[in-house]
Protein backbone atom coordinates (compact mmCIF):
# COMPACT_ATOMS: atom_id res chain seq x y z
CA UNK A 1 0.00 0.00 0.00
CA UNK A 2 2.91 2.48 0.59
CA UNK A 3 3.71 1.62 -2.93
CA UNK A 4 1.06 2.92 -4.18
CA UNK A 5 0.56 6.25 -2.29
CA UNK A 6 4.24 7.03 -2.83
CA UNK A 7 2.92 6.42 -7.20
CA UNK A 8 -0.27 8.84 -6.46
CA UNK A 9 2.39 11.51 -4.52
CA UNK A 10 4.50 11.43 -7.08
CA UNK A 11 2.10 11.73 -9.99
CA UNK A 12 0.75 14.36 -7.77
CA UNK A 13 3.53 16.34 -7.78
CA UNK A 14 4.28 15.98 -11.72
CA UNK A 15 0.96 17.31 -12.04
CA UNK A 16 1.38 20.49 -10.44
CA UNK A 17 4.43 20.92 -12.26
CA UNK A 18 3.48 21.01 -15.25
CA UNK A 19 0.10 22.89 -14.32
CA UNK A 20 2.49 25.50 -13.33
CA UNK A 21 4.45 25.33 -16.40
CA UNK A 22 1.50 25.72 -18.53
CA UNK A 23 -0.19 28.93 -16.65
CA UNK A 24 3.83 30.06 -16.92
CA UNK A 25 3.73 30.04 -20.78
CA UNK A 26 0.21 31.02 -21.00
CA UNK A 27 0.45 34.30 -19.59
CA UNK A 28 3.81 34.81 -20.97
CA UNK A 29 2.30 34.48 -24.46
CA UNK A 30 -0.60 37.07 -23.07
CA UNK A 31 1.90 39.49 -22.12
CA UNK A 32 4.17 39.31 -25.18
CA UNK A 33 0.89 40.20 -27.26
CA UNK A 34 0.22 43.33 -25.14
CA UNK A 35 3.41 44.33 -25.95
CA UNK A 36 3.06 43.82 -29.70
CA UNK A 37 2.20 46.71 -31.51
CA UNK A 38 3.10 48.57 -35.07
CA UNK A 39 5.48 51.20 -34.89
CA UNK A 40 5.53 54.39 -35.96
CA UNK A 41 7.61 56.07 -39.53
CA UNK A 42 10.06 57.85 -36.13
CA UNK A 43 10.84 54.47 -34.56
CA UNK A 44 10.93 52.23 -37.49
CA UNK A 45 13.16 54.44 -38.77
CA UNK A 46 15.35 54.20 -35.23
CA UNK A 47 15.08 50.18 -35.47
CA UNK A 48 16.67 50.43 -39.30
CA UNK A 49 19.44 52.48 -38.35
CA UNK A 50 20.25 50.38 -35.15
CA UNK A 51 20.32 47.26 -37.90
CA UNK A 52 22.68 49.32 -39.94
CA UNK A 53 24.80 50.50 -37.30
CA UNK A 54 25.34 46.76 -36.36
CA UNK A 55 26.30 45.55 -39.79
CA UNK A 56 28.86 48.56 -39.95
CA UNK A 57 30.55 47.33 -37.05
CA UNK A 58 31.06 43.93 -38.11
CA UNK A 59 34.35 42.75 -39.16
Amino acid sequence: MEHLNAGYLQLGLFALAFGGLQIWWISSTIRGRRRARPMNQQEFKRSLERIWAREEQRP
